[in-house]
């Protein structure tokens, strides 16, 4: 579904991804590790379209996306939870989701109507519905910022770090959503993750970056998670 070949990327002069290779099949969940500062922010921006390829090449479902923008990339169906969730905080929870269906195919109906799978995914969004994003709670705010994302129905579903600084019942949430967005939906999943037992439940395959480039991949359920602790950590 995800073919990224060769890819580099900068800010001004200063490389940041140094021949990224990297794929995702269809409906996979891979997890994306590394210490803060080694560029896997730089990376999900690069797949979607805000931030250039400097060479390279990144295709999606068989298309050339690599110079795409970021509009046409949301439409051929990738959806993006960027860290800070990113939420209109002045608009209400509803107005927040209908926002989110102008990127799906359509992508010229913002009252379409919003599915029902969202407010089953996420109950709460219902009861706050009228509330805005800037009175939500942190975990409230996280889970709209996904729902926001899955509106447009995407067949990958691209998240940052989507636990950062939410209470661990909250990250329990998310964790049994998303896996329901796995097995239920069908949505690939490409996850930037700290926390190491999240990321082990939800993936069925991981890369670890450091310094701009994968160092390591595998598989979570075949791996020692001691050895990751230590590519980590070094």
């Amino acid at each position: 579904m995800l073919e990224i070949q060769g890819v580099f990327a900068s800010y001004g002069k200063s490389p940041v991804l140094d021949s990224i290779d990297m794929s995702i099949a269809p409906g996979e969940s891979v997890t994306l590790l590394g210490r803060n500062g080694v560029g896997k922010s730089t990376l999900l921006r690069t797949i979607v379209g805000l931030h250039p390829v400097s060479s390279g090449s990144i295709s999606f479902l068989g298309e050339n996306v690599t110079k795409s923008p970021s509009y046409q990339r949301a439409r051929l169906g990738i959806g993006y939870v960027p860290q800070g969730r990113g939420i209109f905080p002045h608009l209400s929870v509803e107005e927040n989701l209908r926002l989110g269906t102008a990127a799906g195919e359509q992508g010229d109906n913002p009252k379409e109507e919003i599915p029902d799978y969202i407010y089953e995914l996420f109950p709460v969004l219902r009861r706050v519905s009228q509330r805005k994003g800037g009175v939500l709670s942190g975990g409230e705010q996280q889970q709209l910022a996904i729902a926001r994302a899955m509106v447009a129905r995407p067949k990958l579903l691209i998240l940052d770090e989507p636990t950062e600084g939410i209470q661990p019942s909250i990250v329990q949430q998310i964790e049994e959503t998303l896996l329901q967005v796995r097995h239920q939906l069908k949505i690939g999943i490409l996850l930037v993750e700290q926390y190491l037992d999240f990321a082990w439940s939800i993936g069925d395959k991981f890369y670890v970056m450091r310094r701009g480039q994968i160092v390591a991949t595998g598989n979570p359920r075949e791996s020692d998670p001691s050895s990751v602790h230590h590519l980590l950590s070094v």
